[in-house]
């Protein structure tokens, strides 16, 4: 017999009560966070171990798992896994806890998506701030669009994506996950980016992140402080927020590593509740940046034990602790102290319920394998038009277009003109910090040597570089030059003393005009 809340003609908050009435303690605090497992096809999921996380003990991982979970982070981003096996590994995770678990609840998965979805073989698109140097709002939509296409292929509910953080510091390393620094225009190009990877039943829910302020840290350090006044914290960090929230409706906020003024973002009341459900009316969820709850008592120190750092983080309004559970197992503890109430914890697995009932994953828990679509060429087209549309011409002296059939010479300079990892932003699959040790190939990427050999052919070869480069150090890539492959030779030092360009020298080659 079934019970009210797998019932589908019911209306979603009686289904959320119902549910929430049958819950076991563990059962709700096992909703209000995610676990990093390296999925496997077999049913033998084991905890992803590293000094990030700390990993966890593959029998705990067993017994909370008996009592349901929350999210499931990156299924297929957090290892090099084709795509059919990776969803064949998440449906039988999602197996497991509809029929496993006394309850039946499945977990919400998510990926990253910035510049394309975060999996081997998805299609790789240009970074964040070349969406911004566009300026076209609708490509963006369109672009967020195809990226939705290929999470929901894989069985994706929440990408982690897009960066609404407002660029103010170049020495920042997270410079290039952002939509420049402009607030209106990283409001309107991340807004177009949220509707786009949502779509209109908002099935897929979009992360605005980070929030707020993070870009702006001292010294333009990742966990810096920030010291803001509160109209500049306005006009310029929340406003792109609060565009996305109110115009676009987005489905999910992920707070910041920082602190603003003394508090840290995951501990404050104020962000999570007063200004982004009180003022804005947001109604999806707020999940922890990874580790961002754990810092409370590791780096902030406002917190004593993971315990006080999970009742600070969930009583400011966080709702699901990510990427693991290193706090959020700590809750039955806290609540023993008398750190956290019953009520704060019920609200948060509300609202939790709520969006897995809305969207539809009780009726649709599993990912069809046979559906996976990635990499189509529309949307590899669609990537290109991207980086079209980002180039910006800063001047020109008669040098462009380039002549097919003209005589003259082409100097590529630089290392990293043949490198195809260097032409990728740092959410794509092949670079990203958790595929250090992997080496994914990178083999959809066109360099600019590789481009311009296919253009010229690939018998031209390099005669003359730029004096102002090569004093750098850094000497020219010759593209399939057969002179420079014959014994070409170069010298930095030498160099600097001319007053013309030295050229490159070789038996072969003819001499440079």
């Amino acid at each position: 017999m079934a019970y009210p809340y797998q019932d589908p003609t019911r209306s979603i908050p009686e289904r959320v009560e119902d549910l929430l009435s049958r819950m076991t303690f563990e059962e709700k605090a096992a909703q209000m966070h995610a676990l990093w497992l390296i999925l496997s096809e077999d049913g033998r999921h084991r905890p992803r171990q590293d000094d990030f996380t700390g990993g966890t003990d593959p029998e705990a991982v067993k017994r909370t798992l008996g009592h349901g979970l929350g999210q499931i982070t990156r299924p297929l981003g957090t290892h090099g896994v084709d795509a059919q096996r990776g969803v064949r590994a998440l449906n039988s995770l999602q197996k497991l806890l509809r029929e496993e678990t006394r309850l039946g609840i499945p977990a919400l998965a998510h990926e990253e998506c910035l510049v394309g979805l975060m999996a081997r073989g998805a299609t790789l698109f240009p970074s964040a701030l070349a969406y911004s140097a566009t300026w076209n709002p609708g490509l963006i939509e369109r672009t967020a669009q195809a990226i939705g296409r290929e999470a929901r292929s894989v069985g994706c509910h929440q990408g982690l994506a897009p960066v609404f953080d407002v660029s103010r510091d170049v020495r920042w390393g997270r410079t290039e996950e952002t939509l420049g620094e402009d607030p209106y225009l990283v409001g309107v190009m991340g807004t177009r980016f949220v509707r786009g990877l949502q779509g209109e039943k908002r099935d897929l829910l979009a992360t605005l992140k980070h929030y707020a302020g993070h870009s702006f840290s001292e010294g333009a350090r990742n966990h810096g402080p920030v010291h803001l006044g509160w109209r500049e914290l306005n006009d310029v960090f929340l406003l792109p927020f609060e565009m996305a929230v109110k115009l676009a409706h987005a489905g999910a906020v992920m707070p910041a590593y920082h602190d603003l003024d003394g508090e840290p973002c995951h501990a404050s009341r104020y962000l999570l509740r007063e200004v982004l459900r009180g003022e804005w009316g947001f109604d999806g969820l707020i999940v922890a940046d990874y580790i961002g709850i754990s810092l409370l008592y590791q780096h902030h120190n406002v917190a004593g034990d993971p315990a006080e750092a999970a009742a600070i983080a969930f009583n400011a309004g966080l709702d699901i602790e990510l990427p693991a559970d290193d706090c959020a197992s700590h809750l039955g503890e806290a609540l023993k102290r008398g750190l956290i109430s019953m009520e704060t914890i019920e609200d948060t697995v509300r609202r939790i319920l709520t969006e897995k009932i809305r969207m539809g994953l009780f009726e649709k828990p599993y990912a069809d394998e046979g559906a996976v679509t990635l990499q189509t060429p529309e949307a590899v087209e669609l990537a290109r038009e991207v980086a079209r549309q980002s180039i910006a011409i800063l001047e020109n002296r008669g040098v462009l277009p380039l002549d097919l059939h003209g005589s003259e010479r082409i100097a590529v300079i630089g290392p990293t003109a043949d490198d195809p990892l260097a032409l990728l932003a740092g959410y794509s699959f092949p670079v990203h910090l958790i595929l250090t040790e992997v080496g994914e190939s990178a083999g959809q990427v066109v360099t600019p040597k590789a481009a311009l050999e296919k253009a010229f052919g690939a018998e031209w070869s390099c005669r003359r570089a730029i004096q102002r480069e090569l004093r750098s150090g850094c000497p020219p890539i010759c593209c399939a030059s057969p002179a420079w492959r014959g014994g070409a030779s170069w010298s930095p030092a030498s160099s600097s003393s001319r007053s013309e360009p030295p050229a490159w020298t070789s038996a072969s080659a003819p001499q440079s005009k």
